[in-house]
């Protein structure tokens, strides 16, 4: 190895710029262990389709045994998450968030979805708000404002998003909406994904989501109005412009749920809410884009396809 000093480098000081041979370059590759490159999307791409698949399958499974078994699932997903993004928010800003009003009025919301419908939902909420407002009284005046806004944010963004998941599957012909719904967010973030990373080159919004890009979501339109044509028009008889609206819908609302929740992690300095799920990050990583969706699926179905 080589140094050449510079001409008016200090007596003493290593100011040289350093060169190596070439027999040394090659015995120093040699000691230096290949790294495999990470993929374009930063994740595990085998662990990531791995755990998705294993996802799919707790849900299909749950709807087809038995739709109560599907609330089952919602409940757990929804604690999980809300106590994900509440521990995310402590420790990157140090937000009291409402910890034990959040998991008990998530839970009210959902269970409440069956015997009382989208009224009782709405009650749960109002008074899940209300709790939290309370609960941080004691805490004083400093972030008060702060902390409750958090809270508020994950009442409204988890659980009541998710119980709209909980309203689809309710009529006789639920399970048939549940599922329309999923391959619907499925194919758009499917569609995107591959699109994307074989030929994205114009991003959508490089401050909050660089590896989003319009190619991708070309990609999810054409996956997710497939699915909806498919689903809506051939499994619940709809008209064949109601299967393509619902997929224009919920690609639009899936890609801003992605979106969004880029953005609030951008805001307190996290890559991912959790670390639950190899290959995803934590469970909320993977709820971003189907908790908005649901209640827009919900609303065009219950307007396509009325609930006799």
């Amino acid at each position: 190895m080589v140094v050449a000093g510079e001409k008016n480098a200090a007596p003493g000081v290593g100011t040289g710029i350093l060169r190596e041979s070439p027999a040394s370059t090659t015995q120093d590759a040699a000691l230096v262990p290949a790294v495999k490159p990470p993929s374009r999307t930063g994740r595990n791409l085998g662990a990531a389709v791995l755990v998705g698949l294993l996802l799919g399958a707790a849900i299909l499974a749950s709807l087809l045994w038995a739709r109560h078994l599907f609330l089952v699932v919602i409940g757990a997903a929804v604690a999980v998450s809300t106590v994900e993004t509440a521990t995310a928010f402590r420790r990157a800003r140090g937000m009291k968030v409402a910890m034990t009003p959040l998991l008990v009025g998530g839970q009210a919301m959902l269970w409440v979805s069956w015997p009382y419908g989208l009224d009782g939902v709405l009650t749960a909420f109002v008074l899940t708000v209300l709790a939290c407002l309370l609960w941080r009284v004691p805490g004083g005046s400093e972030n008060y404002l702060r902390d409750v806004a958090g809270s508020i944010f994950v009442a409204a963004y988890i659980p009541l998003f998710a119980t709209f998941a909980a309203l689809l599957v309710l009529p006789e012909d639920g399970v048939l909406r549940v599922v329309a719904f999923m391959l619907v967010v499925i194919g758009s973030d499917t569609g995107g994904y591959a699109v994307g990373a074989l030929f994205g080159r114009h991003p959508m919004a490089p401050q909050i989501s660089p590896k989003k890009s319009w190619e991708g979501f070309a990609g999810s339109l054409v996956a997710g109005v497939g699915a909806g044509l498919i689903m809506v028009t051939l499994m619940l008889g709809g008209q064949w412009w109601h299967g393509a609206l619902f997929g224009v819908a919920l690609v639009a609302t899936a890609t801003v749920g992605d979106l969004l929740e880029s953005l609030v992690k951008r805001d307190i300095g996290v890559k991912d809410m959790g670390t639950l799920l190899p290959g995803h990050g934590g469970l909320m990583d993977r709820m971003d884009s189907l908790l908005p969706s649901a209640m827009v699926a919900w609303l065009l179905l219950n307007w396509f396809i009325p609930v006799a």
